[in-house]
């Protein structure tokens, strides 16, 4: 019987046109349907470099990835370059559209161009399958398909809007370690608790690493148990036709990083990031105790503890964030208990965050960076909701900013402005504490900001599409360590000789007030009353207790 075309295309038949099958047509129908890799074996064809278009014999490692994805909701791969990782999952989606009714993919990746890539590949075997294993076709342009079944396919960039709003059988993420960082967590928090509420909903996740971003996190987690993804890792050795030799010529041509990250599967950092790639690779991370609206506790407050908050104000950039870092600085090492990052919080109300993070870490002394609206911010916190332990700064000459407590004739800040002087010294000291073990960071964003802070000339930033709020929290506390303020109220013996100063200080301030001897001794030392208009006595602190 003659098979209508669509659209003229010879390699695919249109919808609504009956379809006879043979008896051995009818037994190969069932057993493709219960066996995805006996299907992709036998009927896909893929387009080779050397040979053109010829079957789809799986490696070994390929069917194995198959047979996951058939048994399990929710799968992450950690795959080298070139694989044949995504030839592998398009294979197994034609399978699913194939023999499942009314299904809805998506295909996502890092841009929409790419996504479309993956579909017309997916089209391309769709094409070259035999006509009575064929679905006829309703829809089939660059971005989307849908078949005689009900089953669709759509491809498009990750983003929180490219599925907001459907129903989806399987996302399909590839290359989902490439996505922005900022990008990736917009999609997880708003669309992934909606397309993951169904009973048989899948996700894959397929990726070469690329730094501490979310598919490292979701990598850890699924090896650790922490989260429902089932993990698949495949070496570079297993892929056939590749030894030691190959090895040697790849790092040849490229570089023994790239290697490593593009064959090793190594969660390399950026080049160039301010922390070694080493260090970074070291830091584990673990889960707050407690997680609400952008704040991560890691430790509650600790009575007689002191603290230390460092704040970033956003600048009103779709990528920025306002935030914050809360630090135990009672001893060495200095810990991060607490962060806030959080880019829709609006600047009214951060202050308050801010200000009720501060006094419920034992009133923490708090160093505001005050370019652009961050002098309002500070404004706010230190003068309409009397926040006493805001810490200022002077310009003293060649000294340029330091911490001063607001005396003297020099402009005083409530806060630290962002100079070349003040990244470079913070960024210095971060390197020197990070890498020394001397301040403990546990958190996952801070750890994978640290992963794409990278030099840009002569200073450091994050890298195109990634954050870098909270590493700036941790360039200004860094740049704070090295003042005289900070040694201060950090070391134990100068604290002390800090309240003999203030003592001394207080009773220099009194002697205008015209402190008279009575003659009244109490030891070898003699007791110099004084009292005020009010009528209340002053004497020296250090006086025993008399009834004048």
């Amino acid at each position: 019987m003659a098979v209508e075309t669509y659209k003229g295309n010879p390699n695919l038949k249109t919808a609504a046109v009956p379809q006879e099958f043979t008896a051995e047509q009818v037994k190969e129908f069932v057993k493709c349907s219960k066996d995805p890799v006996y299907f992709i074996q036998t009927y896909v064809k893929i387009v080779s470099i050397d040979e053109g278009l010829v079957p789809f014999n799986l490696y070994p490692f390929q069917k194995d990835i198959v047979g996951t994805f058939h048994n399990n909701r929710f799968t992450i791969c950690k795959l080298p370059r070139q694989s044949g990782k995504s030839t592998t999952i398009l294979s197994y989606l034609i399978h699913y559209i194939l023999f499942n009714e009314t299904v809805n993919v998506a295909i996502l990746a890092n841009k929409a161009s790419t996504a479309r890539d993956l579909l017309s590949r997916l089209q391309l075997a769709y094409e070259h399958l035999p006509s009575w294993l064929q679905m006829g076709v309703m829809n089939w342009n660059k971005g989307s398909l849908e078949l005689e079944n009900g089953s669709k396919i759509l491809a498009a960039s990750t983003s929180a809007s490219a599925v907001r709003g459907g129903s989806y059988n399987i996302i399909f993420l590839d290359e989902f370690a490439f996505v922005p960082s900022n990008i990736a967590e917009q999609f997880f928090s708003s669309v992934y608790p909606t397309i993951t509420a169904g009973e048989t909903s899948k996700v894959m996740i397929v990726s070469t690493p690329r730094g501490m971003n979310m598919f490292y996190k979701m990598w850890v987690d699924a090896e650790h148990q922490r989260n429902d993804f089932v993990p698949i890792e495949v070496s570079w050795q297993e892929v056939p036709g590749r030894d030691e030799e190959w090895k040697k010529e790849t790092i040849r041509n490229t570089s023994e990083q790239q290697f490593l990250q593009e064959f090793e599967c190594s969660f390399l950092g950026s080049v160039d990031t301010l922390i070694s790639p080493t260090k970074i690779s070291e830091i584990p991370y673990f889960d707050p105790i407690e997680s609400s609206g952008g704040l991560d506790i890691y430790e509650r407050p600790i009575k007689e503890h002191q603290y230390c908050m460092t704040v970033d104000v956003a600048r009103g950039t779709s990528r920025d964030n306002s935030a914050f870092v809360v630090i135990d600085i009672t001893q060495m090492p200095y810990k991060l208990v607490a962060k806030y990052r959080n880019s829709e919080i609006k600047p009214l109300i951060f202050p308050d965050v801010v200000y009720r993070a501060g006094k419920n870490y034992n009133d923490a002394y708090m160093l505001i960076e005050i370019n652009d609206i961050g002098g309002q911010i500070a404004d706010a916190i230190h003068h309409d909701l009397a926040y006493e332990n805001v810490i200022m700064t002077q310009m003293r000459g060649r000294l340029g900013q330091v911490v001063g407590g607001g005396f003297g004739d020099q402009q005083t800040d409530l806060g630290v402005r962002t100079t070349k002087t003040v990244k470079k010294v913070g960024c210095s000291n971060l390197k020197q504490l990070v890498e020394s073990d001397k301040l403990l960071i546990n958190d996952f964003d801070v750890v994978s900001e640290m992963s794409t802070f990278v030099q840009k000339g002569s200073s450091f930033e994050g890298e195109e599409g990634a954050y870098d709020d909270l590493m700036m929290c941790l360039v200004f506390f860094s740049w704070l360590t090295d003042q005289q303020y900070f040694k201060e109220l950090t070391d134990e013996d100068i604290r002390k000789r800090l309240y003999e100063t203030q003592k001394e200080t207080i009773e220099a301030d009194m002697a205008p007030f015209g402190f008279v001897d009575d003659g009244v001794h109490y030891g070898e030392e003699a007791i110099v009353p004084f009292m005020d208009p009010d009528g209340d006595y002053w004497r020296p602190v250090d006086a025993p207790d008399f009834n004048y």
